[in-house]
């Protein structure tokens, strides 16, 4: 009886990883799915947080992807580990904070990992040529191949003709006739192709599944990494840079101010942590002080928090000082003007 070849595809929930596991599940290869959880991904709970991101689906699109696929998906946290490639990233970074290169070779290791420890054959990647100028570029896959320790068993069905047969197309385990050469930024091949499998509804394609990728995100997390004077972060540090608008006064604090009330119910969650000041005076924001604001600080910040307020025309707003030892200090504040606030200040 002849084994069944098996292999795992990384499922990040866009539509080229979800496209490689159906070509190479039409040839009749048992596919499952591993989804690395990095706490960077763009997912659906911060599209649950904010109004305007209603109508955005609330999923999440890996495990979305193995159920249009019909296959087990295997959700893999690497939070910890994955701290050193965003820290010290070998190949440097993308336009922004994003450690292309270096995120690809982790996640291929750990995928070599996983599939020796279970006995699958190789690994499926939805990459292209020519469509991300860091990670997938014609000289940078043979790095990924070579430095993840895959070698031969990355297969990349979307651009396989474009490159060296792999050992399971040599092997006859896959049919590199059936494979594909896609190559360059152009989404049309891939559209294509998922309508003739019948994927009508699917993740945005190019890019935007790390928030690594994003500048406003990236100038946040410097910013936290200047601050502290260390390169270093937790998952709730991670979560918050997410949410809310931050603004930085002083060097050794900022705020972090929700902007509506989805956000505050967000923000709520971590006023164990944190000085916290709401209006009491007016509907306004929750604010977290995140660092070691003074006196003078907690007064700065008091007329900050109103001017974000309902109350930010009105001639005074009372606000609640919120301290980590349980204390609650009450404060009339005048709410600071719009022009008084340097643009320097936010984040």
């Amino acid at each position: 009886m002849t084994r069944q070849v098996k292999a795992v595809a990384l499922i990040s929930g866009g539509l080229d990883s979800l496209l490689a596991a159906r070509v190479v599940m039409e040839q009749g290869v048992h596919v499952e799915g591993i989804n690395f959880y990095t706490g960077f991904c763009v997912e659906g709970h911060t599209h649950a947080i904010r109004k305007k991101d209603r109508a955005r689906p609330k999923r999440n699109n890996a495990l979305w992807s193995a159920e249009q696929l019909g296959i087990k998906l295997h959700i893999v946290d690497i939070i910890e580990d994955y701290k050193d490639v965003v820290i010290n990233p070998k190949h440097g970074y993308g336009s922004n904070l994003n450690p292309c290169l270096d995120c690809k070779i982790f996640m291929v290791n750990k995928a070599c990992e996983w599939i020796e420890a279970n006995g699958f054959d190789f690994i499926i990647t939805g990459e292209v040529v020519g469509q991300r100028p860091m990670s997938q570029r014609k000289d940078t896959l043979p790095v990924i191949a070579r430095d993840s320790g895959a070698g031969e068993r990355l297969v990349r069905p979307l651009c396989a003709k474009n490159l060296p047969p792999t050992l399971p197309e040599t092997e006859g385990w896959v049919d590199r006739e059936k494979l594909y050469g896609f190559n360059g930024r152009s989404r049309k091949p891939q559209i294509a192709l998922a309508k003739q499998f019948g994927f009508e509804d699917f993740a945005q394609p190019a890019g935007g599944c790390c928030f690594l990728t994003d500048k406003q995100y990236s100038v946040k997390l410097a910013d936290l990494w200047s601050s502290r004077g260390s390169r270093e972060y937790d998952l709730d540090d991670i979560m918050l840079l997410k949410v809310g608008r931050h603004l930085r006064p002083r060097p050794h604090f900022k705020l972090i101010v929700g902007r509506e009330e989805g956000e505050n119910r967000f923000l709520e969650g971590y006023r164990k942590r944190f000085i916290h000041i709401i209006p009491t005076s007016h509907t306004g924001p929750l604010v977290l002080l995140d660092g070691e604001p003074g006196a003078d600080d907690i007064e700065l910040a008091a007329r900050l928090t109103a001017r974000f307020s309902q109350g930010r025309d009105a001639d005074h707003v009372t606000v609640s000082v919120n301290r980590l030892d349980g204390e609650t200090e009450s404060l009339e504040v005048v709410p600071m003007p719009s022009e008084e606030i340097p643009e320097a200040w936010y984040v």
